[in-house]
């Protein structure tokens, strides 16, 4: 009758196994933050450089992030991380590249 003491958090988003993680904390963290800042400036034509920069920082953030990532919550938001990078790296690379303009 153990189990029914238990609560139940396997199915929780934000479920986590009670240690904490710095590393992959400060990597989602991280991921999150370059994703947001690269879909938002990725509206934006002239700000192409920053867009296509940041979203590939974040790409690279986010992939190291999964590999160390211990649980779900951790992936759940390295994923949306990513995304976001994914698509402002993505448009800021239409709009001009990495080194468009400077060359």
């Amino acid at each position: 009758m153990a189990q029914a003491l238990r609560p139940n958090t396997a199915g929780s988003l934000f479920a986590t196994d009670g240690r904490p993680h710095p590393v992959q904390h400060a990597m989602m963290a991280a991921t999150l933050l370059l994703g947001a800042v690269s879909f938002i400036t990725a509206m934006f034509d002239n700000l192409h450089l920053l867009s296509s920069w940041t979203g590939l920082v974040g790409i690279f953030t986010g992939a190291y992030g999964q590999w160390i990532s211990e649980t779900t919550r951790e992936r759940f938001f390295l994923i949306l991380g990513l995304g976001a990078s994914g698509v402002g790296f993505f448009l800021g690379m239409a709009h001009g590249g990495l080194f468009g303009g400077l060359w």
